[in-house]
């Protein structure tokens, strides 16, 4: 397949350190005819690719369909952490899961990394695949009993080689008191899904871009219907890989919930920092890596890595000021790293945090049971991505697989702190439906900026209004066409954003991401 430039369609308008270190992916042609396979994979990221490829390894007769491009979603927007330290913490999941639910955890994302690194090596991927330590610090007045608990918890969940130090002697960021995780991991993930879309079409699988899934149908004629009018058909099952499940209407969407996530990428001198893993305790965290440059902008080897770091996570369209996030999450890296040049890259992403903690993979909740889902990354998509097509690779092969309750979307966390965050979560949203009530953001399209957006007041209607740089309006529905939320205008990615459920549009309304499955109506 031939490395063409992906068209302009992205989750976002931030351009990521990856997109602009890598050759273009592969691109494929959309499906133009009625088809049927063994598996119908919806989506085009880590997760539906790995699902693909793993499939296909054991004969398994693979499409794989993407409405955009691939990694065009929240795949390409990664920092690309592969670890086994996981956000909410081991001593976290233990209450909620046990003891023997923590080490399964544990053991299904150190076995992700491996599973990662064992494809790499069987096909001949050449993504800067590295295994390095990880450092778990703690913020300005974090307690060390923090890292003395985790610890403890981390042991008794296998990970017996993790180390309390009292620094990690590291050059160019002192952590200070941490705690030590070896055997972590990090990649280029753009190269990684290109070595992945390349080794599922010589496996004989198919992949088709640009196009759209519009129904999908579970049981005996399980079958995805597309945007053009196409049926693909599969005999062994459908998986929805789409970051969030656009096929559910309601009941994953009340087990998790969508967040922003910020990154920025600084150059800093070859060598200057320890190559490594570190994220902070804050709430929320922080997480940092180096990316290795190789040629510098006019060819030749590069004199500068770039520092990767992410974090002050808010809830998906309810941030008036997103482009602030960013200032002070440069602020923050400017106040430790003292050898940061120039910033090169700024952008977004979307997690999926679900209210236990653990992502889903398997059979969706309500539906045939050949419908299989992959969601709730809780900011480990790579791990995840991985973890959830093993799990679903073996249902489908009618194996057992050791994780597969732990991660089971129908599971019921009946723990108190599961529970209070659900009602949390879950009144959140419902107080977001209180604007369908009240007045819009501006009362007259001549208070909107150039080249920004927002919501007005119509009589019974709420619109959704995008000022272009020529100074033209363009208008369409403010009504979210999942559950009905009022979007929110998001003037970083220019974009309209739903504050209950994470779907988002561009800012002429053409759909972006779900759970919604169309763009906002005409206004």
């Amino acid at each position: 397949m031939p490395q063409v430039p992906n068209p302009a369609r992205t989750s976002a308008l931030t351009k990521t350190s990856w997109f602009g270190t890598a050759p273009a992916l592969p691109t494929f042609e959309p499906l133009g005819e009625d088809t049927s396979a063994d598996v119908v994979v919806v989506g085009g990221g880590i997760a539906g690719l790995t699902t693909a490829y793993l499939l296909g390894r054991e004969g398994v007769k693979v499409l794989l369909l993407e409405d955009g491009e691939l990694a065009s979603g929240e795949s390409g927007r990664t920092t690309a952490h592969l670890s086994n330290a996981l956000d909410d913490r081991y001593t976290t999941l233990e209450n909620l899961f046990g003891q023997e639910g923590a080490r399964l955890a544990a053991d299904s994302h150190t076995v992700a990394i491996a599973t990662i690194e064992g494809i790499v090596a069987e096909e001949k991927i050449d993504c800067d695949f590295t295994r390095l330590d990880g450092y778990l610090f703690l913020p300005q007045g974090g307690h060390s009993q923090e890292l003395s608990d985790e610890l403890a918890a981390a042991h008794r969940a296998g990970l017996t080689q993790v180390a309390h130090l009292a620094e990690a002697s590291t050059t160019g960021f002192e952590p200070g008191e941490c705690l030590h995780f070896p055997q972590q991991g990090q990649f280029h993930i753009l190269k990684y899904l290109a070595g992945l879309a390349t080794a599922i079409t010589r496996q004989g699988g198919r992949i088709c871009t640009r196009t759209h899934v519009s129904e999908v149908h579970g049981g005996t004629n399980a079958r995805v219907l597309t945007a053009t009018g196409h049926t693909a058909t599969a005999t062994k099952g459908l998986v929805i890989a789409t970051n969030t499940p656009f096929n559910d209407r309601v009941v994953m969407h009340t087990k998790q919930a969508p967040y922003r996530t910020y990154v920025v990428a600084a150059r800093v001198p070859k060598g200057a920092i320890t190559k490594a893993l570190y994220w902070d305790t804050a709430d929320p965290y922080h997480y940092i890596r180096l990316q290795e440059v190789a040629a510098g902008p006019r060819g030749g080897a590069a004199n500068y890595d770039l520092l990767i770091v992410g974090g002050e996570d808010h809830k998906t369209g309810q941030e008036d000021h997103p482009e602030a996030r960013l200032d002070c999450l440069e602020e923050w890296v400017r106040a430790r790293f003292p050898v940061v040049k120039d910033f090169e890259y700024r952008w977004s992403g979307q997690v999926m945090e679900p209210q236990d903690g653990l992502a889903f993979a398997g059979r969706n909740p309500l539906d045939s049971d050949n419908v299989f889902i992959i969601t709730g990354d809780s900011g480990h998509g790579m791990t995840h991505g991985t973890l959830g097509p093993l799990i679903i690779t073996d249902l489908i092969q009618g194996r057992p697989n050791p994780w597969a309750a732990l991660y089971d979307p129908g599971r019921v966390t009946l723990k108190r702190e599961s529970a209070q965050e659900f009602i949390r979560e879950n009144v959140n949203v419902a107080l977001e439906y209180t604007e369908l009530l009240t007045s819009g953001d501006v009362k007259d399209v001549d208070e909107i900026p150039v080249g920004e957006g927002a919501v007005l007041r119509r009589g019974l209607s709420k619109v959704a209004v995008y000022k272009d740089n020529q100074g033209a309006t363009h208008e369409c529905s403010a009504i979210c066409p999942h559950l009905g939320c009022v979007v929110h205008w998001n003037n970083l990615e220019k974009s309209w954003d739903c504050p209950c459920h994470g779907s988002r549009f561009t800012a002429l309304g053409e759909l972006l991401s779900g759970p919604a499955n169309t763009g906002l109506a005409a206004g």
